[in-house]
C-alpha cells in the first residue's frame, strides 16, 4: 500500500514509492505506449512522484514522461536531473552555469512543463565550484522553472558544503539527497543519512533492489552473466568476481528469509529500505507492467526481521564498494594521493 511522507521541511508531501523513468526509452523499454500505460498505471495506485534524468535515453525518457503527464501534470511532483554527456558538444554536460541555464529549457520541453518540481545535480564536479552551480539553480527558483534543489549521490561532506554555501552566499538550500541503498548497499547508514536528516532533507534512493541482484532471478552458484551490463560493468555484474559472489551469497540467504515469511525477495528488498527513518520515497525503475506490479503494495517489516537482515548483510556495510555509485578523485586520481619528488 502506498503511504506518503513529508518531503523534508518543504511542506510537501509525496508517495513512499518514487516511479523511476530510466528505464523508458531506447537504453530500456523503446515502446513509447507502453511506458505511457506503465506510468498511469503507477499515478492510478497512488504514486505521486516521477523521477528522471536528461541522460537517460539522451533525453527520450523525459520525452515519454512529458507525453504521459498531459492532463496529470498537477498531481505529479516531477523529478530530473543534470550533469552527464548530452551529445557531442563540448560543454553540453556539467554542473557550470552556462549548461545548467540551457539543459534545463531542454528539460522543460521535453517534459511539456512550465516547471519542473525537483531539479537534482546528477553527480558531483569537484573542479566545477559549488557555488556556481548553486547560484545558477537559486537564478532558476526565482524564475520559476524549478521549485527545488536536489543533490544525487554526494557525498556527506558535500551535501554539508551546500548548506553552507546556502547560508552564507544567500543561494537557495539542497533540500534533498538521492543516494544508492538497498540491503547490500548500506553504506550511506554511516554518515550520509545522520547528516540528511540533521539537515532536514528528503532522501530518494535509488536502486533498492540493489541493481536487479534483489529482483528474485539470481542465486549463488550462477556462471552465465547476471545481466546485459555485464560486458559494460563486470564489476558489478561478473558473478566470478569475490564482491560479486558475496553479494549472491547474501541473496541466497535473504531469499530463504523472504520464503520463511511469506512475501517476495522484491518486497523484503523495499520494506528494508522503507523501514529506515531517514527514508523519504525509495525509486523503483520498473520496465515493465509486470515489473511494476510486483513491486507494490510492500509490507511494513517488524523489528525480529529487520534485525535478521542485519546478520546477514550488516549496518553501513557495502558487500561490493563500487555500488556506492561515486569514487572521489581523492581515490582515483593519483597525484592527489601521492608526493611527487
Amino acid at each position: 500500500m502506498v503511504e506518503y511522507r513529508p518531503f523534508g521541511r518543504t511542506g510537501v508531501q509525496i508517495s513512499n514509492l518514487t516511479l523511476g523513468a530510466m528505464n523508458f526509452g531506447k537504453s530500456g523499454n523503446p515502446d513509447h505506449e507502453d511506458g505511457i500505460r506503465i506510468i498511469h498505471r503507477a499515478l492510478d495506485e497512488g504514486i505521486t512522484a516521477i523521477d528522471t534524468a536528461d541522460v537517460y535515453s539522451q533525453g527520450e525518457s523525459e520525452e515519454v514522461v512529458g507525453k504521459a503527464l498531459e492532463g496529470r501534470r498537477d498531481d505529479v511532483f516531477l523529478a530530473s536531473k543534470f550533469h552527464g554527456q548530452m551529445g557531442d558538444g563540448l560543454n553540453t554536460k556539467g554542473n557550470s552555469r552556462r549548461w545548467i541555464v540551457a539543459e534545463v529549457e531542454n528539460s522543460l520541453r521535453r517534459l511539456r512543463t512550465d516547471w519542473i518540481d525537483l531539479y537534482q545535480v546528477h553527480r558531483p564536479e569537484p573542479e566545477t565550484d559549488f557555488d556556481e552551480t548553486l547560484g545558477a539553480l537559486s537564478d532558476l527558483v526565482r524564475q520559476g522553472k524549478i521549485r527545488y534543489i536536489g543533490t544525487s549521490t554526494f557525498e556527506p561532506s558535500a551535501i554539508v558544503e551546500g548548506q553552507w554555501i546556502a547560508e552564507r552566499r544567500g543561494r537557495e538550500r539542497v533540500v534533498s539527497e538521492q543516494p544508492p541503498y538497498s540491503i547490500l548497499v548500506r553504506g550511506i547508514e554511516r554518515e550520509m543519512l545522520p547528516v540528511a536528516s540533521r539537515y532536514g532533507l528528503a532522501v530518494l534512493p535509488w536502486s533498492p533492489l540493489g541493481g536487479g541482484y534483489l529482483s528474485g532471478r539470481y542465486h549463488s552458484g550462477m556462471t552465465s552473466p547476471l545481466s546485459l551490463r555485464v560486458s559494460r560493468l563486470p564489476e558489478r555484474y561478473d558473478p566470478t568476481r569475490p564482491s560479486n559472489a558475496a553479494k549472491l551469497q547474501a541473496v541466497d540467504e535473504l531469499t530463504k528469509l523472504a520464503a520463511g515469511v511469506g512475501m517476495s525477495l522484491i518486497h523484503l528488498a523495499l520494506g528494508f529500505v522503507l523501514a529506515h527513518p531517514a527514508i523519504t520515497s525509495a525509486i523503483i525503475g520498473p520496465r515493465t507492467m509486470e515489473h511494476l506490479e510486483s513491486q507494490l503494495g510492500a509490507p511494513s517489516l517488524t523489528a525480529d526481521l529487520l534485525d535478521r537482515i542485519d546478520e546477514i548483510v550488516p549496518p553501513g556495510t557495502n558487500l561490493n564498494p563500487v555500488d556506492a555509485g561515486y569514487t572521489p578523485p581523492s581515490l582515483t586520481d593519483r597525484s592527489l594521493r601521492r608526493r611527487t619528488s
